[in-house]
């Protein structure tokens, strides 16, 4: 009897948690549609309805499988695996007769795009091509969850408008495009999920502990990676677009918990200029299959006030400069399953349902809109070479001479995005600019992607607005420190696409017994030093320049490796380490068989100091930027293969800090570091420890007595004509916005005999800044190494209040502290993992750091 009582107890409880937890099926289903039996539901794969929990990865995973499985309109296709290896897949969705002939159709609507074969199209009979993506941002999860929604009904709903929609659209539904980041909040909000949902915005489950699953495993912002591709989820997706060449690419996204929904078209007057106007136009008609389908079910939505389509970087815009139109949808986030808003308690349900149904709206939009679509995407391409006919610049040349590897990895860009770049023929010098053919490639501008390469390339310095979602510059030569040209004609070049792995260096001189030197302008010496000194091998660098045998003269920060009295290593595992470093990293090597110079400075001399091998702490975790932290762990790792520790703030403040000799802080600003702490970094700079930090970690360590750097203050002024404010009040968020530096190119004078700066070799650099923080130069003429010109900007916005305030500022100081080094750098050096050609100050103030004379610094 009391077993009968303890089942049926069971099964009540079970009863009211499934009615409080699971909404039905037909909750987000379409009404007075029938659907095939034979196609599983998601709840019969994973358990339980679609809200009801987060669907982690690999339960997406399985659900997608099924349906493979059980449809004839679907075909699952892996592209690629993430950071830590989950598949990246995509389904393709069409009728079962275009499945029976995918290729053909894919062939024939990618020669839309050539203008050689496209005239004789009839778009009146062929499929528009649709991307579905879902989810960029781990932590917006509403959109992933409706992507399986979403695979269900185009797998299992009945009738004559669906068949339609199939079988003049295919369909390529990406239901998940960053599976770390979305594993890792699946976890966070089911682990901590009641029975009864917490709504209340401070419970645990709505406070996602750092770095949050917004990001990917190395904590990017992977919707800031589809123009530059610089990690694995990118590639894949990029390719699969340049592989159908979509129509149209949705978006799915959240927001804040007190916003509604939104969908474009964004602000029109933040457009970027390349972007045809008629791209904005169908924008707007789509826009109305969204507002009708939200008005069916009673959801509140808003358009045009918000975001932008100005980066091509980011997804939404990323189609826009190519024949596409991209789609931005936010959705006000649960973060979770159910949280109180302004607008009634957000659920998670509701949140995925209007995800759904935009996404059938979205279909709707470009079935009814499919010849039009498909007529602008021919004519995109037409006006294109129209436009590159009447150009008066027919190619871009670039290259580094100091550095085969920058210009090789921007060409991989250029070559992954389907822009034909070709190495130069022969070298040639082009306005006092040298460009070799073993470094230095050709960009012709009568191409296809002719709008991407003037995106790619262009300096922008006017906007019709200033107010930016994102960056409003990223002139790609400029971010890898190469010099290049406009040129009025194609100069020869090597028609063979290159090979894009890293070069091998020489080995010049023979065999010697006496030292080795390797000059640091490669890109990839970083990774060279750290294996010399990882395996024990004592290496100097020179302060002074220095004279080779083959009368070759090498400068300031030139590695030598002394074969005398190496205590731990023999000549011949040098060697071998000698023959690694030239094969895997580009770098070439020269025997030295005499340490006399008498012209410059000899081999012996206390010009050369020896160096110490890194031993790297990170500082995350509360207060850190995680985007700012994770671009130097991913630096680190996975370019140079230099270990690092990941140190927390909370273990910082009772960790031994003596087994490190570098810290970084990258921008931070909070209190998780306390008194403790502070005292214990503070102790260690003392004990001759190097502390670099960056952008608002700079003023961090000013205020708390670690460094002495003078900081601008940062104010907003309010104009005034005979003490009246010149703005109405309904004008204050749109100023103030307006001051945001969100991200501009701006040109530095390098002092090329710093340590900080060996490796070098022209006298200004681009840096990038997306800050309002602006460093004094020291009184200690010796302290600041990289100094802003007295007219800065290269390429895109800053304010007229701030430009005054930046120029003539310092990028880095340098303050000593006892023995060791405080670096603050005021700019993010390793931006987006793209920005190559300030990746090596990080480096050198690692490397080096310890070397810079306390005169410099004091």
């Amino acid at each position: 009897m009391m077993t009968r009582i303890f089942a049926l107890l069971f099964f009540l409880s079970a009863i009211t948690f499934h009615s409080h937890a699971q909404p039905a099926l037909g909750y987000y289903l379409p009404e007075n549609i029938s659907y095939n039996p034979q196609i599983p539901t998601p709840k019969s794969i994973v358990g339980h309805e679609i809200g009801a929990w987060h669907l982690s990865h690999d339960k997406l995973i399985q659900y997608l499988k099924a349906l493979d499985e059980s449809s004839d309109r679907i075909s699952m296709n892996v592209t690629g695996a993430s950071h830590e290896m989950r598949p990246l897949i995509n389904l393709i969705i069409t009728s079962p007769q275009n499945h029976q002939n995918l290729e053909d159709l894919r062939q024939q609507h990618v020669a839309l795009t050539d203008t050689k074969l496209s005239t004789n199209l009839d778009t009146r009979k062929m499929p528009a091509v649709f991307y579905m993506g879902f989810s960029v941002h781990g932590d917006e999860a509403s959109g992933t969850n409706a992507a399986a929604l979403t695979a269900y009904y185009l797998a299992a709903a009945q009738g004559k408008e669906i068949d339609s929609q199939l079988q003049n659209v295919i369909i390529i539904l990406d239901p998940c495009l960053n599976p770390d980041g979305m594993q890792r909040f699946s976890s966070w909000v089911n682990v901590r999920k009641s029975i009864t949902p917490s709504a209340d915005p401070n419970d645990i489950e709505h406070r996602e502990a750092w770095p949050g699953g917004r990001f990917n495993h190395y904590w990017f912002d992977l919707n800031r990676d589809w123009l530059v591709a610089q990690h694995p989820e990118s590639q894949a997706r990029v390719k699969v677009f340049h592989l159908w060449k979509p129509n149209v690419l949705t978006d799915h996204h959240e927001m804040g918990t007190n916003a509604t929904f939104f969908f474009q078209p964004g602000v029109p007057s933040r457009n970027h200029p390349l972007t045809p106007s008629k791209n904005y136009e169908l924008t707007k008609r789509m826009a109305s299959f969204h507002a009708r389908a939200l008005d069916d079910i009673g959801s509140l939505y808003y358009t045009q006030e918000d975001f932008d389509d100005f980066y091509y970087g980011k997804g939404s815009t990323f189609p826009d400069v190519q024949g596409a139109v991209g789609i931005l949808f936010e959705q006000g986030s649960a973060r979770g399953h159910a949280q109180e808003s302004v607008n009634g308690i957000v659920r998670f349900e509701f949140a995925i349902r209007n995800q759904f149904v935009t996404s059938l709206s979205s279909l709707r939009a470009v079935h009814n809109l499919r010849e039009e679509l498909l007529n602008y995407q021919r004519q995109f391409y037409k006006d294109a070479t129209s436009e590159a006919l009447k150009d008066p610049i027919k190619a871009i040349v670039f290259g580094a001479n100091d550095d085969k590897v920058r210009a090789l990895h921007f060409a991989e860009i250029l070559h992954r995005q389907q822009i034909d770049v070709y190495p130069l023929t022969a070298s040639q010098s082009i306005n006092g600019k040298n460009f070799t053919n073993e470094s230095s490639y050709v960009v012709p501008l009568q191409q296809a992607q002719y709008k991407l390469i003037k995106s790619m390339f262009e300096k922008r310095t006017s906007f019709q607005d200033s107010i930016f979602y994102d960056i409003s510059g990223w002139t790609l030569p400029l971010a890898f420190g190469l010099d290049y040209e406009e040129l009025k004609t194609v100069p020869q070049h090597n028609n063979k696409t290159p090979t894009f792995s890293i070069p091998a260096g020489k080995r010049i001189g023979d065999k010697t017994d006496y030292a080795y030197a390797i000059e640091t302008k490669g890109f990839y010496t970083p990774r060279s030093l750290f294996k010399l000194l990882a395996h024990g091998v004592r290496v100097k660098i020179s302060t002074a320049p220095f004279n080779h045998e083959t009368g070759k003269k090498f400068s300031n920060g030139t590695i030598l490796i002394p074969l005398d009295n190496q205590d731990r290593v023999n000549a011949n595992q040098i060697e071998y380490l000698l023959d690694d470093i030239a094969t895997q990293d580009g770098v070439d090597v020269y025997a030295c068989r005499s340490g006399l110079d008498l012209e410059g400075t000899s081999l012996g001399s206390n010009s050369f100091q020896a160096l110490r091998k890194p031993e790297i702490a990170l500082i995350v975790g509360e207060g850190v930027t995680a985007t700012d932290a994770g671009e130097i762990w991913h630096l680190l790792d996975t370019r140079y293969r230099i270990p690092v520790t990941l140190l927390s703030t909370d273990v910082l403040n009772r960790a031994n800090l003596s087994r490190y000799n570098t810290i970084i802080l990258p921008s931070y600003s909070g209190t998780s570091i306390n008194e403790i702490g502070r005292e214990k970094l503070k102790a260690w700079v003392q004990n001759g420890g190097v502390l670099i930090g960056f952008e608002n970690a700079v003023s961090w360590i000013n205020n708390n007595g670690l460094g002495r750097f003078e900081m601008k203050k940062d104010e907003v002024v309010a104009e005034k004509k005979n003490d009246v404010l010149l703005r109405p009040y309904a004008s204050i968020a749109r100023y103030t916005d307006a001051q945001a530096t969100s991200g501009a190119i701006f040109e530095a004078q390098a002092d090329l005999t710093h340590p900080l700066l060996y490796g070098y070799d022209h006298l200004t650099i681009s840096v990038f800044k997306s800050n309002n923080i602006f460093m004094e130069k020291s009184k200690n003429p010796y302290a600041n190494p990289l100094v802003l010109t007295g007219a800065p900007l290269q390429s895109g916005y800053i304010s007229k209040t701030n430009y005054p305030k930046v120029k003539d500022t310092a990028v880095v100081g340098v303050t000593g502290i006892g023995q060791g080094q405080v670096i603050g750098f005021t700019n993010n050096v390793c931006f987006r993992a793209f920005w190559f050609g300030t990746h090596k100050l990080l480096t050198n103030a690692i490397f080096y750091g310890p070397i810079i004379s306390s005169k410099s610094s004091r």
